[in-house]
Parts: C-alpha cells; sequence; structure tokens
C-alpha cells in the first residue's frame, strides 16, 4: 500500500502543542482562541466604496432607516445602529418591528407574537413613546399607525394614531374583525408590492396611508374611509369574485371557467357614492388566480397605490389607473413590468431597462446591456436596478447614476444620502454620488 506521506512523529508534535496551548488558555495565561475566532469569521468587504461596513450579531430578519438611526429586526431582538457611523445606541426585546412616519418623525414599532399590545419607540434612543395593551394588530405608515383591538367578543375597533405626536386621529368600530388579523401589517386586499427577489420587500419603506382601507372578515370585506374615520360599506362577493380596494376605489374581479380557460372582468365603484360603478373592464387579468382553468383567485394584483398592473386577452400587460381606470401605459408581448409606484414603472425588454413616468407619459431612462437575470425596486429616493451581483441606484426622474457597486449583498434600505446591503451577518452603507 502506498504511503500518504503522513509523520506520526509529526501528529505528536501537534498534538502535544494543541495540549500545552489548550492549558495555557484553562490557565489564563495565554489564550488565543478569541482572536483565532474572531480572524476566521471577519468578513472582507462586502462593496467597494462603502461609507461603513458592521458586523451583526445574526442575519438581520429586516433591516430599516428611520431617522438618523438605522433599526436591525432580528427574530427575537431589534438593534439600532447610529446611522453616521454605525455604532449601536440600544437594543430590545421584541419579535418584530416596523417603522412608521418618515424622516425625522420616523418612530420603531415593536411588539411580541401571540400576544397583544405593542410599543413606539424614539428611533434614536430607544425610549418608549407610547405603549399599548391591547391591540392584536398594526399598520405602519407614513402618516399614521392603525391598530386593531377588542375588548370582547364583538367589541373590535380600528384606531389611527400620529406616528410621532400619538394623537388619536380616528376610531372606528370593526365588529369581531380582530380574531382574523394579528401582529405587523397583515395582510389587507389591496395590492401586492411588485419587487425584485434580489432586494428586500420593504425597501421602498412605509406607504402612504390610502384612502380607503378594507378589512376583511370571513367572506366580507369592510371598506373604511381613513380620512373620517368610518365605515362607508361592506362588500359580501360570490365565491367567483375577489375584492380589494385599490386607489379609492372597489375593485370586484370576476373570474368565470369556460371552455377549458378563465374569462376576467373587473369592475371599481365608488364606495362613498353607494356603490356607483366608476368603471369597467372584460377581459382585464389581475392575475388574482394560479395557472389552470378553475379560476380560483387567492391573491391580490400587483400595482403600487392607486396603479394596478393587469394583462389584457391577448398577453400585454397593461398599467391601470385605479381610480378613473385610465390606461397609464400600454406594453406589447416583449415587454415586462418589473416595478411600479404611483409615479414610475421599471420595464424590462430584452436586455434594456427603461424608466416611464406616468406622470410625463413617456420613457425618462433607460440602461441597456442588462441580459435577462434583472430585477427592480422603486423607493422615494432612487429607482434599484439589480443585475449579475450588480446593484445600481439612480435618479427616479432622469436615470442618472448615483451609485453602481459590485456585490452580492442584498438591499435593505435607501435614504437621500445612500443605501443599505447586507450580506450574510455584514451591513453596509453605500453612499450615492
Amino acid at each position: 500500500m502506498a504511503s500518504g506521506g503522513t509523520s506520526w512523529k509529526g501528529l505528536s508534535v501537534v498534538a502535544a502543542a494543541t495540549v500545552v496551548i489548550t492549558v495555557l488558555a484553562a490557565t489564563n495565561v495565554w489564550n488565543p482562541f478569541p482572536q483565532l475566532w474572531s480572524w476566521i469569521t471577519t468578513s472582507g468587504p462586502i462593496a467597494a466604496g462603502t461609507r461603513w461596513q458592521q458586523s451583526l450579531g445574526g442575519s438581520p430578519q429586516s433591516v430599516a432607516i428611520a431617522g438618523e438611526s438605522v433599526i436591525v429586526e432580528y427574530r427575537t431582538s431589534v438593534e439600532a445602529y447610529s446611522l453616521s457611523a454605525a455604532v449601536k445606541i440600544w437594543s430590545s426585546d421584541a419579535d418584530w418591528a416596523e417603522v412608521a412616519g418618515k424622516g425625522a418623525n420616523a418612530v420603531v414599532v415593536t411588539g411580541r407574537l401571540l400576544t397583544k399590545g405593542y410599543q413606539v419607540l424614539d428611533p434614536s434612543t430607544g425610549t418608549v413613546r407610547r405603549a399599548d395593551t391591547t391591540a392584536s394588530a398594526v399598520w405602519a405608515y407614513q402618516d399614521a399607525i392603525v391598530d386593531l383591538g377588542c375588548s370582547g367578543g364583538d367589541d373590535c375597533r380600528l384606531t389611527a394614531w400620529d406616528p410621532r405626536s400619538n394623537k388619536q386621529l380616528w376610531t372606528v368600530g370593526a365588529g369581531s374583525i380582530g380574531f382574523v388579523l394579528d401582529a405587523a401589517n397583515p395582510d389587507l386586499p389591496d395590492t401586492r408590492r411588485l419587487i425584485s427577489g434580489d432586494v428586500d420587500d420593504d425597501l421602498p419603506g412605509p406607504p402612504a396611508l390610502p384612502g380607503l382601507l378594507g378589512l376583511p372578515h370571513d367572506t366580507e370585506v369592510r371598506v373604511i374611509d381613513t380620512a373620517s374615520g368610518r365605515l362607508v360599506q361592506t362588500v359580501k362577493p360570490p365565491r367567483d369574485q375577489r375584492v380589494v380596494v385599490v386607489g379609492g376605489r372597489v375593485l370586484t374581479i370576476t373570474g368565470t371557467s369556460r371552455d377549458g380557460t378563465c374569462y376576467y372582468g373587473v369592475v371599481a365603484s365608488n364606495p362613498q357614492a353607494s356603490g356607483k360603478v366608476v368603471w369597467q373592464r372584460d377581459g382585464l387579468n389581475l392575475r388574482t388566480a394560479g395557472n389552470g382553468s378553475n379560476c380560483s383567485q387567492d391573491r391580490d394584483p400587483s400595482g403600487g397605490y392607486s396603479v394596478v398592473l393587469g394583462v389584457d386577452p391577448y398577453g400585454r400587460e397593461v398599467l391601470i389607473n385605479g381610480y378613473d381606470g385610465r390606461n397609464l401605459w400600454y406594453g406589447d408581448k416583449q415587454s415586462e413590468v418589473l416595478t411600479l409606484n404611483d409615479a414610475y414603472a421599471v420595464i424590462r425588454k430584452g436586455d434594456v431597462i427603461r424608466g416611464f413616468s406616468f406622470g410625463k407619459d413617456k420613457v425618462v431612462w433607460r440602461l441597456d446591456g442588462r441580459g435577462e437575470d434583472v430585477g427592480a425596486a422603486l423607493t422615494p429616493h432612487a429607482v434599484i436596478v439589480t443585475s449579475d451581483d450588480r446593484v445600481t441606484a439612480l435618479t427616479l426622474g432622469a436615470g442618472a447614476v448615483r451609485a453602481d457597486v459590485r456585490t452580492d449583498a442584498k438591499v435593505f434600505a435607501t435614504n437621500p444620502d445612500g443605501m443599505i446591503i447586507v450580506s450574510g451577518r455584514e451591513m453596509a452603507f453605500v453612499p450615492f454620488a
């Protein structure tokens, strides 16, 4: 048998040295292990040109910017770091965390799973600004914190609060709805954010409070006017219909199975005018059903604020104003909407990415040569485009490059000055040009 080249004498020397080091460490004479482990686990830069990079205590669930603080959410705790230098400034025990408000008026909302109540924290100090002990569900918006609390079986109330001043804006009865909604930002019948898988789902930050909220309960949807805090309509659609609230309208989506396919139609009504029909569209597929001919609608349409994404009978994508039914953009069969909000859409055709402005009704920027594997997200501060371990940040209206880095990190948050990226347990801030 051929020798593997192992020297028993050499192994004995290594074993003896290991014993000596272990004894020295155990007697506190010399302990190399912490330094050795730190050297093993220290990562290199996750992108070039970062302002700072910070090692975290674990893989984060979410990362957000609140004022001058970076809020990091783990499974059972929340930490805050200074945005300027990534120095940890406070930590708190919590199972979930959301940022409400915006800019200097932002706050952090935290809570525990399977436990009623939540806390509103100051992002710079972690001090409790307001505490609630009855709410089962909480929604965080730019201009409000909306909670749902129940004091009895059929006595639930939906209440809106100013994020920073803690002033109650309105409250309205919600029946027994609290037993089906819990924790932070539970799903409501509205639009789903269309966003790349290479960025965090919450990258755009908290949305503005819509003019109407739909609250699901059994087979009903209760429509709440958020300006006055009152119930304006209760809708109970049949089984072949799905109801969503978009752009101040109630959209009733019908999917009928016939001839081995699905036939769709959309009717938009005004709940504040006794359900008067405002617009309708036959043959418009809002992709609320999965593949197949059973037409079972099990998800909300994609969109952003008052804009909804649909497909016509010929396979062409179309972006529609949910308020009045106008076509904001009509594509061809080769064009695909990657992401959108109420002002812009990012559209791919081949290896070209275009930014389309609804206000100007035209393409306002383009990126060439990005290939097929590309994603995008729109934030209040920049357009984020991802492709082939590359992240590019562009201005919204003109497409000027604000940052372009090679990295496998995921983008979690932006502010006017830059973006937070995370790879594993490493977090970094990439400044915008």
